[in-house]
C-alpha cells in the first residue's frame, strides 16, 4: 500500500468526526450563548444577580465534576454508550432549563445540563483519537476544534438574537432539535466498541477530583463575580480544592489503578504539549472576555452588533485549521504551536493601544490574524499530546486535556476580569475606559507569551522522540471499520 493510501482519511472517520462536531456545537455554543441572558434571567425570574451567576457556576462545576471519570466510564460501558447519554443528559438538560419557573430549579437544571456537557467533548475526542491514529491525527482534529473557536463568537450574537426577538427560553430549547439530530446521527454513525476489562472505580480518587477541581473552579468563578482576590470566598475554596487535587496526586502514585494515569506525565512530548494546553486556554478564553466588554461598554454597541464585531476572530482561525491539520501531520505539533502563540501574542499588542475611537476596521484586520495565530496554536498542541500515546492510554489522557484547558480558561478569565475592573474604577470618560481595556489587554499578551515556553519544550521533545520508536496505534481504521458494519 502507498504512503499516500495510508495517509488518506477513510470516510468512516470523517463520519465519526462529524458526529463529534454536532455533539461538540451543541455543548461548546451553550457554555457562551446563557452569558448574555443573565440581565434578562434576572429579571424575569426575579433573582439578583449574584444568584444568576450560579447558572454559569453550577454547570461549569459541573463539567469539572464529570469530567475525570469520563475515561473510566468510557471503558468500562463503550465510548458509543457513554456519549448517547451524554447528549440525552444534556438535551433532557436543556429542556427543563426553558421550563423552568424558577431560579432554584433552572440552576438545579443546569447542572443537569453540564452533567451531560462535560462527557460530550472528551469522549467525543477520544473516539477520533482511537479512529484516527497518530499520522491522521492534525487532520482531523482540526475539524473538531473549528466549534471551539466559533462558538464564542457565534454563541454572544445567537443568544442576542433569540433574547430581543423571542424569549430567553429559547436559548436552552435551541439544544433540543440540535441534540436530537446528533442523538440519531450517534446512534447511525458511531462504531460500537466492546467495554474493555477495567479495574474498579478509584472511589477515593473520584471524591478527591470531583472535589476538588469543582471546588477550584468555583473559587475561580467567584473573582469574575467579586472583583478580588482576596475575599475569602475565594481563597477558602481554591485552598481547599488545590489540597484535594494535591492529595489525589499522591493517592494516584500508589493506587493499582487511579481514576486518572498520572505517569503520562512522564512523557516529555505529552507533559510539554499538556502545560501548553494550559496556558492557550488562559490566554485564549481568558481573552475572549475582554473584545465584547469593550464594545459594549465603551463604544456601546448592542448585544448583536458585539457578537457580529467579534467575530473576525473566529474566521481567522477557521481559515488556518485545515491548513494547520495538514502541517501538524507533515512536521509534528510544536513547531505549528510555537508560531501560532508567537503569532497570536504578537497581533494581541495593537490592542494594548486601544482608545475610544479605534478604527473597527483595524481592529478587525487586527482579530483575523490573532485568530490565525490560536489556529495555529490549539490545535496543533492537542493532536501533540495525541500522537505520543498508545491506543490505551487515550481514556486516560482525553479527560486531563480538558481539565487543563478548562482550569486554564477559568484562570485566564478570573485574573482578566480582575485587573479590567480594577483599571475601570475611577474611569468615567471614554478615553479612560479604553485605556482601561489596554491594560488588560497587555496583561493577555503576557498570559499568551507565557505559553511560548510549553511550545519550545515541545519542539525539543518532539525531536526527541523522532530518534526512538514511537508508540503506535493499532490498526484502528480497520477495527473501526468493522466495528461500523456490526
Amino acid at each position: 500500500m502507498s504512503t499516500a493510501a495510508e495517509d488518506r482519511i477513510p470516510r468512516h472517520v470523517w463520519m465519526i468526526s462529524l458526529v463529534v462536531v454536532i455533539g461538540s456545537i451543541m455543548s461548546i455554543l451553550d457554555t457562551t450563548i446563557v452569558n448574555v441572558a443573565l440581565d434578562t434571567l434576572s429579571r424575569e425570574l426575579h433573582s439578583q444577580i449574584s444568584q444568576v451567576q450560579w447558572v454559569v457556576t453550577g454547570y461549569m462545576l459541573a463539567l469539572a465534576a464529570v469530567i475525570p471519570v469520563s475515561g473510566w466510564l468510557a471503558r468500562r460501558f463503550g465510548a458509543k454508550q457513554v456519549y448517547l447519554v451524554s447528549i440525552v443528559l444534556f438535551t433532557l438538560g436543556s429542556a427543563l432549563c426553558g421550563l423552568a419557573t424558577s431560579m432554584p430549579e433552572l440552576i438545579l437544571f443546569r447542572v443537569l445540563q453540564g452533567l451531560g456537557g462535560g462527557m460530550i467533548l472528551p469522549v467525543g475526542q477520544l473516539m477520533m483519537a482511537q479512529a484516527a491514529g497518530p499520522k491522521r491525527m492534525g487532520r482531523v482534529m482540526s475539524l473538531v476544534a473549528v466549534p471551539a473557536m466559533l462558538a464564542p463568537i457565534i454563541g454572544p450574537t445567537l443568544g442576542g438574537v433569540i433574547i430581543q426577538n423571542i424569549s430567553w427560553r429559547w436559548i436552552f430549547y435551541v439544544n433540543v432539535p440540535v441534540g436530537a439530530l446528533a442523538l440519531t446521527a450517534s446512534i447511525r454513525m458511531l462504531p460500537r466498541p466492546k467495554p474493555q476489562p477495567t479495574e474498579p472505580l478509584d472511589y477515593l480518587g473520584l471524591v478527591l477530583m470531583a472535589g476538588g477541581l469543582p471546588l477550584i473552579t468555583y473559587g475561580l468563578a467567584e473573582i469574575g463575580s467579586l472583583g478580588t482576590f482576596d475575599s475569602a470566598r475565594v481563597i477558602g475554596p481554591c485552598l481547599a480544592g488545590l489540597a484535594l487535587v494535591i492529595a489525589f496526586v499522591f493517592h494516584a502514585q500508589r493506587a493499582r489503578r487511579p481514576l486518572l494515569n498520572l505517569a503520562l506525565y512522564r512523557r516529555p512530548t505529552f507533559s510539554t504539549a499538556s502545560v501548553a494546553m494550559f496556558f492557550l486556554g488562559a490566554a485564549l478564553f481568558g481573552g475572549m472576555i475582554l473584545l465584547p466588554l469593550y464594545w459594549q461598554g465603551v463604544r456601546h454597541e448592542s448585544v448583536i452588533d458585539t457578537g457580529l464585531l467579534t467575530g473576525p476572530q473566529g474566521l481567522g482561525a477557521a481559515l488556518v485549521m485545515p491548513l494547520a491539520g495538514k502541517l501538524t501531520d507533515r512536521y509534528g505539533g510544536g513547531p505549528l504551536a510555537l508560531f501560532g502563540v508567537t503569532l497570536t501574542a504578537a497581533a494581541t499588542i495593537p490592542f494594548g493601544l486601544i482608545g475610544a475611537h479605534t478604527s473597527i476596521a483595524y481592529l478587525a484586520v487586527t482579530m483575523v490574524i490573532r485568530g490565525m495565530g490560536i489556529g495555529f496554536a490549539f490545535m496543533p498542541a492537542m493532536s501533540a499530546a495525541y500522537a505520543s500515546l498508545r491506543r490505551e492510554e487515550l481514556s486516560d489522557a482525553t479527560p486531563q486535556l480538558n481539565v487543563l484547558q478548562r482550569v486554564g480558561g477559568s484562570m485566564g478569565t478570573a485574573i482578566l476580569a480582575v485587573v479590567l475592573q480594577r483599571s475601570l474604577a475611577g474611569a468615567h470618560s471614554p478615553a479612560a475606559a479604553a485605556a482601561a481595556f489596554g491594560t488588560a489587554f497587555w496583561w493577555s499578551v503576557g498570559l499568551t507569551a507565557l505559553a511560548i515556553v510549553p511550545c519550545l519544550m515541545l519542539v525539543g521533545a518532539e525531536r526527541r522522540a523522532k530518534a526512538t520508536p514511537a508508540p503506535v496505534l493499532p490498526a484502528s481504521a480497520a477495527a473501526v471499520g468493522e466495528a461500523v458494519s456490526v
